[in-house]
């Protein structure tokens, strides 16, 4: 299963990483606006969006992508490294 993190903090990203390694996800982190960020995110399984920490125009986005391919989205506003592995253990409950 491959997720997109998109927002988040710069500095928290190697954590990210490592709580979804160790639940077994790839994840593919977008903290700063990239160009054709619409092409990486449509091969993802999940989103999760931190909404503090992400431009609208990103979330926007992210929102038409996950809305033209059907992949779900978790939105939080907090960004820390337990709302995370919240989402983890959301992603880990729907694949069951």
């Amino acid at each position: 299963m491959c997720i997109a993190l998109i927002g988040g903090m710069d500095r928290l990203g190697r954590h990210y990483r490592e709580e979804a390694g160790r639940a077994g996800i790839s994840l593919q982190v977008f903290n700063s606006s990239q160009t054709n960020i619409a092409a990486k995110l449509k091969k993802a399984d999940a989103m999760v969006i931190f909404t503090n920490k992400v431009s609208h125009r990103m979330k926007i986005e992210a929102m038409q992508v996950a809305k033209a391919m059907d992949i779900p989205v978790f939105m939080h506003h907090a960004c820390g490294v337990c709302t995370f592995r919240n989402c983890l253990k959301c992603l880990a409950g729907m694949v069951q």
